[in-house]
């Protein structure tokens, strides 16, 4: 199998020899670019890159500015990296479809583990699982959802939240394991996020929304009707 293929993208040099170094001894193919504009035009010319990890503070385009435009045509995963820290920058990089968001400094050995998280349950690994509950189908492998035969326009934390819930249906799952399981278990988000991401994903699911339970005080659990 061949190795698969990860943009580094960071306009400090000595960022991205680390980044690389720990992802290159992980196994992954490294491409690297010092801005934003060689971000994009590497990404459309390369075709098979399967995860980007993305700093924010950047010359010519900033790392906002890099993931509204690929989100524009593509949902490969990223990682998003900035010396900041603000509940709002997150949000922000969460509503523009970033997978994960890391704060410098940050252990490169972490990133590694996140890497590995989001390819595996993006089917990168080579899963052919096939969930179906409620009317709902889950293709873990092609990365597709559907609700009734009909395609589902998810990001890729909504399609790992569902994944999960279908995993685990008819148990009450809390906020904090939601987030352990769905964002990694080293990740130290706040729980809104965890009601951000379902209130979206029950929106896309329509009447089937009602399937996902608010438990309160405590999570969600995901209940098919089989009736």
């Amino acid at each position: 199998m061949d190795k698969l293929k990860i943009l580094v993208v960071d306009d400090e040099s000595r960022m991205r020899k680390l980044v690389k170094d720990f992802l290159v001894k992980a196994g992954y193919d490294v491409i690297e670019a010092g801005d934003g504009e060689q971000a994009v035009d590497t990404f459309y010319a390369q075709k098979d890159i399967a995860l980007i990890i993305l700093d924010v503070m950047m010359p010519k385009m900033d790392g906002w500015q890099v993931c509204r435009e690929i989100r524009q045509n593509s949902k490969v995963p990223i990682i998003m990296l900035t010396a900041k820290s603000e509940e709002r920058d997150e949000l922000l990089g969460f509503e523009l479809g970033v997978d994960e968001y890391i704060s410098k400094p940050f252990s490169p050995k972490i990133l590694v583990a996140r890497v590995e998280a989001i390819l595996r349950r993006s089917g990168k690994t080579g899963e052919d699982d096939v969930l179906e509950a409620g009317g709902i189908r889950i293709d873990k492998a092609a990365h597709m959802a559907s609700i009734d035969g009909k395609p589902m326009e998810l990001s890729y934390k909504e399609f790992e939240l569902l994944t999960y819930f279908l995993e685990n249906q008819g148990i009450a799952l809390s906020r904090e394991k939601i987030l352990n399981n769905v964002w990694n278990y080293d990740y130290y988000g706040d729980a809104r996020t965890i009601d951000t991401h379902v209130k979206k994903l029950r929106s896309k699911m329509g009447d089937k929304g009602d399937l996902i339970k608010t438990i309160w005080g405590m999570g969600y659990k995901f209940e098919a009707d089989e009736s």
